[in-house]
């Protein structure tokens, strides 16, 4: 056991990534009774919807999980922290916004703090705020990302000198060789999104899990960028629809509309690839089956412990 795995009562330091609203019950609770930490990312989820999950994630597991709140994307944000406090949900990782107002009254109730950081300077002050671990994400992972541009192998050392508290490491992690090179570079776990999207118990669209098997090490691409809204997505008709858009002088309402959440759940929930975009880290180029929640999680911990013994023999 290492902080991480103290800290939020887990088996293995493996943290599921928020998802957004592809995020559900099944796939999170699946996550923690295999020993990791599964996570419900609220997005832009209506109350009800955060509630339904909530009672349904409750249903399907005694093992700890965790909430993500995207601050700048879910718009009620005092009414589902209220919802996390009346839950009695034990963890919650905040991310895209700015977490220093929300952490008081989740500490207050006893809520384990996670952030996510894409910098140095934002670790920092998460920790000042009162963060219990800061997840430290690279740019390689999917979805809406920092305009820093930092690599996970760049980011993680810098972060993990930076503060006292415990890091993880996020962005292009999908194996043992990523949770191994993870704890060299300083984190004392890891946070996955798009390798976890290739699981048996993801309720997406098997178009979905079928592209991620298909990519290779090019096939995600950057949009936004232009406009200040840099996200990373598998690379279809529909995401260089969105580039050459982008490339056109496209305005940043129509920007918005077209990568909204109804757009997210085409893609991702309903199979429509040509009318919805799919978030996707540059992992995705390592993805080449669709096991369960734990075999993964299982066959990474063994990689892990046959990276350590090779390491010890290496560096001799």
């Amino acid at each position: 056991m290492n902080k991480v795995t103290r800290l939020l009562h887990i088996q293995y330091p493996i943290i599921q990534g928020g998802m957004g609203n592809i995020s559900h019950a099944n796939l999170a609770a699946a996550i923690s009774e295999a020993g990791g930490l599964g996570t419900l990312g609220v997005g832009t989820m209506t109350l009800s919807q955060v509630e339904k999950e909530l009672v349904n994630i409750k249903a399907l597991t005694n093992q700890p999980f965790c909430v993500n709140i995207p601050i700048r994307v879910q718009p009620n944000v005092k009414e589902v922290v209220q919802l996390i406090l009346d839950y009695n949900v034990p963890i919650v990782s905040l991310s895209a916004g700015n977490p220093k107002p929300l952490i008081p009254v989740l500490k207050e109730a006893g809520v384990t703090i996670i952030v996510v950081a894409a910098s140095v300077k934002q670790a920092k002050k998460a920790e000042e705020a009162g963060a219990d671990i800061i997840v430290a994400e690279g740019y390689e992972a999917a979805g809406i990302n920092s305009a820093f541009e930092t690599t996970t192998m760049t980011l993680i050392p810098q972060v993990a000198d930076a503060v006292d508290i415990p890091v993880v490491a996020a962005g292009g992690i999908g194996d043992g060789r990523g949770v191994a090179a993870a704890f060299c570079l300083g984190a004392e776990g890891v946070q996955m999104g798009t390798r976890f999207i290739a699981t048996k118990e993801a309720l997406v669209h098997e178009h979905y899990k079928q592209k991620l098997m298909e990519s290779t090490d090019v096939d995600t691409l950057v949009v936004g960028r232009s406009l200040g809204k840099i996200r990373r997505l598998l690379k279809t008709s529909y995401a260089e629809e969105l580039l050459e858009l982008e490339k056109q002088g496209t305005s940043l309402e129509e920007f918005d509309r077209r990568t909204d959440e109804t757009h997210h759940i085409a893609g991702a929930i309903y199979g429509n690839i040509d009318k919805g975009h799919l978030n996707g880290g540059q992992i995705a180029g390592l993805i080449r089956d669709v096991p369960t929640v734990k075999e993964l999680i299982e066959s990474m911990i063994a990689d892990v412990s046959q990276l350590s013994e090779r390491l010890k023999t290496t560096v001799k």
